[in-house]
């Protein structure tokens, strides 16, 4: 799904994602929760990252996001009564990464769809601080992710990945800033917009797809249009509601006397084809 929905990831530096033992990644964060989606799928090994926590109200919805290794983090916007129970999340981070974990930030604190550095918080630098005190000292890695689009199918994204070196022990609060301020020096230099351009291809597997996807889009555009999570959430649904869309189509052919062997075969053909639909130029 993920190669359909981004054709092209181009990682600077990708022997990062071998990286072994603790682990702290800080990114910027332009595109909602497919930053995350994008990272883990890439990473190889499991990410825990911090992600904001009123989706975590629903307790179903809180037992399945933190099977995917979310971890809840709550802002004063959504409620100044939540803030201590943040005290839980980073002590859950520091044990993380003190058993050798990787753990991910977005250090900026909010989503924009914008590649422009927004300020640091000072969660990541508190939880090393914490690490430090335990003579714990993870690697550090920072990423710049740039986008060709914030919207839609078939895009193009740059991730530069780097590591700080001989970070100071952070100690008291002039320590924080000053890792947040090289962490900031270094997503700055990260941050690389792709130059290409989506193109599609209007073939059979274009048309085959398109009332799908336009169902879909309209959809999740009546709610998130204007919102940072449109990319997010219209990834999510295709992905979720794909298998059904492919299972109705085998059941058409079906009806219409195709064996099912070979609906089967025709209609699994076509996510194979919808990649060689869209090209990047």
């Amino acid at each position: 799904a993920l190669r359909i929905f981004c054709p092209k990831v181009n990682i600077v530096n990708p022997h990062y994602l071998n990286s072994k033992g603790p682990l702290l990644i800080v990114a910027n964060h332009p595109n909602s929760f497919l930053d995350a989606v994008i990272i883990g799928a890439f990473y190889q090994r499991k990410i825990h990252f911090l992600a904001r926590g009123d989706v975590f109200q629903n307790p179903i919805f809180g037992y399945l996001l933190r099977s995917i290794g979310m971890i809840p983090v709550f802002r004063a916007r959504e409620g100044k009564e939540h803030l201590h129970r943040n005290s839980h999340t980073f002590q859950e981070s520091v044990d993380l990464m003190k058993d050798g974990g990787a753990v991910l930030i977005f250090i900026e604190g909010i989503c924009l769809n914008t590649h422009e550095i927004q300020p640091f918080k000072k969660g990541a630098s508190r939880i090393l601080e914490t690490l430090h005190a335990l003579d714990v000292f993870p690697k550090v890695h920072v990423i710049g992710m740039a986008y060709n689009s914030f919207r839609g199918i078939g895009k193009s994204v740059n991730i530069d990945i780097t590591e700080i070196g001989s970070i100071k022990p952070i100690i008291e609060s002039s320590d924080r800033l000053v890792f947040n301020a090289r962490a900031a020096e270094e997503m700055s230099k990260n941050i690389h917009l792709p130059l290409e351009k989506t193109l599609v291809s209007y073939g059979f597997s274009y048309y085959f797809h398109l009332p799908y996807y336009r169902i879909i889009e309209y959809c999740v555009d009546l709610k998130f249009k204007h919102t940072v999570f449109f990319d997010s959430v219209l990834f999510a649904a295709l992905l979720f509601t794909y298998p059904i869309y492919l299972a109705l189509w085998i059941s058409l052919l079906s009806t219409m006397g195709i064996p099912m062997f070979i609906a089967t075969i025709l209609v699994f053909l076509m996510p194979i084809l919808s990649q060689k639909s869209i090209k990047l130029a």
